[in-house]
């Protein structure tokens, strides 16, 4: 079996630090791949992926770098089975409300000798082709599955959520929770941040490890020092976005100097 050390990491208790990934394409999957980073989340359910392309950036970070983590675009047993076929071990569900269907996530990802409902294939890339022979016996061994939080009623329900087993950790999402709680695009809101604060002692006293996505490094900094082990600290597309913008914004005073100094163009 391939050894999961994103897994490993939180049941150790280490603080792992992630990259968000928009970009979907394997290029610059491999580039922040390298940078540093302990996981990169692949995202399906903001950006255009596709199972094609989920594959490509599976395999850009099959070097031993960061660790790979999908996030599906639903809690869909068919969307899960073949994200798992491509070798993915840690998968990142959003909008798991309550118990059962964290629950039902779960079963999405065993087979049903361990109690789930993931179909059959002997041939994946998750079996290594079916070279890893014992493969099925053994799947569950290396598998995270972390649910992701970020409604009223899935606050209200953490503890239940964390009670089921197989689920290896919980993910606030700050985006969909400040919606929720009526501040939408605003997640440092007092409001939001209190809730958050208080889903992380919850989610701790419930033995679980704590996750969340935050571009604002001082919010992460808090959000590290109230307990997460996982914590996002950016996304591919704000790097890119942002640091374009500076960069365009450094060299603009420069074409009205230059048109002074040279006249218009012939």
């Amino acid at each position: 079996m391939i050894p999961n050390r994103f897994k490993r990491g939180l049941r150790s208790g280490q603080l792992q630090i992630g990259l968000w990934s928009h970009l979907s394409n394997h290029v610059s999957t491999e580039v922040i791949g390298g940078a540093g980073f302990d996981w990169i989340v692949l995202d399906a359910e903001h950006s255009p992926n596709e199972t094609f392309l989920l594959h490509q950036q599976l395999q850009a970070l099959s070097d031993g770098g960061s660790s790979a983590v999908v996030r599906v675009a639903w809690n869909d047993k068919v969307l899960i089975k073949r994200v798992l076929d491509l070798g993915a071990q840690t998968l990142l569900i959003p909008q798991v409300q309550n118990a059962q269907e964290a629950a039902e996530a779960v079963a999405a990802t065993r087979y049903p000798a361990d109690g789930g409902v993931r179909g059959f294939t002997g041939l994946s890339r998750a079996s290594r082709f079916g070279r890893i022979k014992d493969y099925h016996q053994r799947a569950a061994e290396e598998l995270c599955v972390i649910v992701q939080v970020e409604t009223g009623e899935a606050l209200a329900q953490i503890e239940a959520i964390a009670a089921v087993e197989g689920v290896d950790g919980i993910f606030i999402g700050p985006g969909d929770l400040s919606a929720a709680l009526g501040h939408i695009g605003n997640p440092g809101h007092p409001e939001v941040q209190r809730a958050i604060a208080d889903a992380i002692a919850r989610i701790r006293a419930a033995g679980k490890p704590a996750g969340i996505l935050t571009g604002d490094e001082a919010q992460a900094r808090q959000y590290i020092a109230w307990g997460c082990a996982f914590t996002a600290v950016g996304a591919d597309i704000a790097l890119l976005a942002r640091a374009s913008e500076q960069l365009a914004a450094r060299f603009a005073p420069l074409k009205a100097n230059f048109a002074q100094a040279h006249g218009e163009a012939a």
